[in-house]
């Protein structure tokens, strides 16, 4: 895959990112959580084709953050550490709950994931 094409995987997961935070600010708790997942993922895909020219065909952000881990081993601390597992794991049902369930998130929720994207994720994934 070119350069370029691996790069609009990495454009789209930042346009995700910048996209929650307006959502936040404008109240809109579901989608904006919904755009936080996306971005954890894009990003992860974008990192997986850049050092390793692919990545598994999955939705599991604890599957791409192993894989990952297969060759930068600090990113495994966001699976192997309690508290940051729980994030990833509400990111995951972000996926699920978003599409398919009568579930709405709440402010604290998503203010909370967005500041674990922000201070914990973005820094140990995008950290090279």
């Amino acid at each position: 895959m070119s350069y370029e094409l691996i790069e609009i995987l990495k454009k789209r997961a930042e346009s995700f990112l910048k996209n929650s935070e307006r959502l936040i600010q404008e109240r809109e708790w579901d989608l904006a959580a919904f755009n936080l997942e996306q971005y954890c993922k894009l990003i992860l895909k974008y990192l997986l084709l850049w050092k390793k020219g692919g990545y598994v065909r999955t939705n599991s952000l604890r599957a791409l953050i192993r894989e990952l881990g297969s060759i930068k081993r600090e990113v495994l601390r966001l699976v192997e550490d309690e508290k940051y597992l729980h994030y990833i794991a509400r990111l995951e049902e972000v996926h699920i709950a978003s599409r398919y369930l009568p579930y709405s998130y709440e402010e604290s929720e998503v203010k909370s994931l967005y500041r674990f994207v922000l201070e914990v994720f973005k820094p140990a994934v995008e950290g090279w």
